[in-house]
């Protein structure tokens, strides 16, 4: 099967003598299969997350909207178990992959150290997230309960508990599922995969209308997240040959040593992992405690906007995850930042024409007077959100490719991003409310980005040093 490594080729020219739309996709617009199923995937999501944002302004009532946000942010706490060890799967696997030949039938042929060590790499990670899963389930549940009776506020009367069951253990099945999404791509599958993501995005926004629909809009989260989840059920059945075939091949004394070779990448991957929730998630929770379900379902809708945004424009670099690793392994350094500038160069540029596009229809909404700007967070408000995802999606892409070494630069960033932040959600969060927590966040997080552009230019021209 083809090893996923972007392409080197030169202008193919049909019968009138002019370049093929494929190659100006592929070439000039970075539009690879990979790209295209995640871009399809991440537009459907933002496409769909209109018609989501629609039906929850029709069925669900201003109260409701925080609650259906806030479920998200707490059930992010995921990401605190995960420790980042999914993209530490993916590097893992891509390094040994690129010694190795996978069939269409899934047979493997190549090195057998690379083959032993491969399947040590999903013997691990099946080990550790069964464990996880259990403790995720034990903390969420009755985390979730904790937090929405002790901040029940008067006046807004919601049947919360049951929807947050089902949306708990919906996130622990995905949570289970997920690393062998995350081997399979370290493995070449990822078009498969970015196809399955499209899928899944499909599947569980129709059972989130559903649900709206019918009025159970509390429930919208947990059907997202089983239709997601059946979708990688059918798709991992289908490639069970390969998990199966590698979870039983002995390891013997080939098997990675994670203390040793793993640990000293994971850890510093696993505070930027943990940092992420109160970089990301904790706006949510901050406003819902302090100034009520309404202001935090404003900020919610409106982070959904700016993500779904910020997801799309990161497609450019995030697919190249897998092929970065191989290439490093290959130390293809030149073909390596080629691959990665061009990418990040359309990241940029969708974020930016994203960002716009989003603000000036909240600016539309608000001059026109139109109701449905009430549920989102004033103009002003929305554009420093924006700045603060553009920003975002270029410290992504920087951490992409040095983490493509197996190496975590930004643990620090991201400690000192997590205190930062924190503060600046629960100081301001609760004496200026969201304008607050976006200003603040956002002045911060130029800072940031300065910050990681200079590591990222150091590790960089240290890491590619002849001899290293």
């Amino acid at each position: 099967m083809p090893d996923g490594l972007p392409e080197v080729a030169t202008l193919p020219l049909n019968s009138s003598g002019t370049a093929p739309i494929r190659y100006w996709l592929k070439k000039v617009l970075g539009v690879d299969r990979a790209v295209g199923f995640t871009v399809l995937a991440r537009s459907w999501s933002s496409t769909a997350g209109l018609v989501t944002v629609a039906l929850i302004a029709r069925f669900l009532s201003p109260a409701e909207q925080g609650y259906y946000y806030t479920f998200g942010s707490l059930v992010a706490i995921q990401m605190i178990f995960e420790l980042g060890f999914s993209f530490v799967i993916l590097q893992l696997a891509s390094h040994e992959r690129a010694q190795l030949s996978i069939s269409s039938e899934y047979e493997i042929s190549g090195d057998a150290i690379a083959h032993a060590r491969l399947a040590s790499v999903i013997q691990k990670s099946v080990r550790w997230y069964s464990v996880a899963a259990v403790l995720m389930a034990a903390v969420l549940l009755p985390v979730g309960f904790y937090f929405f009776a002790t901040h029940d506020h008067v006046g807004h009367a919601v049947s919360w508990r049951l929807p947050w069951c089902f949306d708990a253990l919906m996130a622990v099945l995905n949570f289970q599922l997920d690393p062998l999404l995350s081997f399979l791509e370290g493995c070449g599958y990822v078009p498969q995969v970015a196809r399955l993501r499209f899928m899944q995005s499909v599947t569980g926004s129709l059972l989130a209308w559903a649900a709206l629909a019918s009025h159970h809009g509390l429930f919208a989260p947990s059907m997202m997240l089983l239709g997601m989840a059946s979708a990688s059920i059918v798709f991992l059945f289908g490639k069970r040959r390969l998990l199966f075939g590698l979870l039983k091949h002995p390891a013997g004394a080939n098997r990675i040593h994670w203390t040793r070779e793993v640990w000293p990448f994971q850890w510093r991957i696993a505070v930027s992992w943990f940092c992420g929730y109160f970089i990301f998630w904790l706006f949510n929770p901050v406003l819902f405690a302090y100034r009520g379900p309404v202001e935090a379902g404003q900020m919610g809708m409106s982070l959904s906007l700016a993500n779904a945004i910020l997801n799309i424009a990161v497609s450019w670099v995030s697919t190249k995850s897998a092929p970065f690793g191989t290439l490093i392994a290959r130390k293809e350094y030149r073909r390596l930042d080629q691959t990665f500038f061009q990418a990040l160069s359309q990241s940029i540029v969708v974020s930016v024409a994203g960002a716009l596009t989003a603000w000036l229809g909240c600016l539309y909404l608000n001059l026109h007077h139109i109701r449905f700007a009430q549920r989102l967070l004033d103009p002003s408000s929305i554009a420093m959100l924006m700045l603060y995802m553009i920003t975002n999606v270029i410290i992504f892409a920087e951490a992409y490719y040095l983490r493509a070494h197996k190496q975590e630069v930004f643990f620090v960033n991201s400690l000192v991003g997590a205190v930062i932040v924190t503060a600046c959600t629960l100081i301001f969060g609760r004496f200026y409310g969201a304008t607050g927590i976006v200003v603040s966040c956002c002045l911060g997080n130029v800072g940031g980005l300065i910050w990681a552009t200079y590591k990222f230019r150091k590790y960089r021209k240290l890491w590619h040093a002849p001899g290293f």
